[in-house]
């Protein structure tokens, strides 16, 4: 069974914003942690942003503070991941991850990954 599904990537003009979805199995949604993350070509795969199930607090990677939004929707079991004022550096494959034990310390510590999105960044 398909845990996460990630949707709403695209290419787009630098400045511009997309909006990811992460459709999740109530199994995984219930996940003491998500997170989103990210891959370059060439690059090792890093975090981005994540949000704890039971506080809802959130963290977010320096490089996106201020332009980069993680939410959820509890009804309908999705994560979502708005990005505003795109760069370049933005273009990667993005990723939803679940924690279960809701550490999300680590890359390590993520126990079902969805398949990726593409999004590209136009100069």
């Amino acid at each position: 069974q398909v845990q996460l599904v990630e949707s709403g990537g695209g290419s787009v003009q630098a400045g511009g914003s997309l909006r990811l979805s992460c459709a999740a199995s109530r199994h995984t949604y219930s996940s003491g942690c998500m997170g989103w993350f990210r891959q370059a070509p060439g690059k090792e795969r890093e975090g981005v942003a994540t949000i704890y199930t039971g506080s809802g607090d959130t963290s977010y990677a320096d490089s996106v503070k201020g332009r980069f939004t993680i939410s959820r929707d509890n009804t309908k079991t999705t994560l979502y991941l708005q990005m505003n004022s795109l760069k370049p550096e933005d273009t990667a494959t993005y990723y939803c991850a679940a924690d279960l034990s809701g550490y999300c310390y680590a890359l390590t510590d993520f126990d079902y990954w969805g398949q990726g999105t593409q999004v590209t960044v136009s100069s």
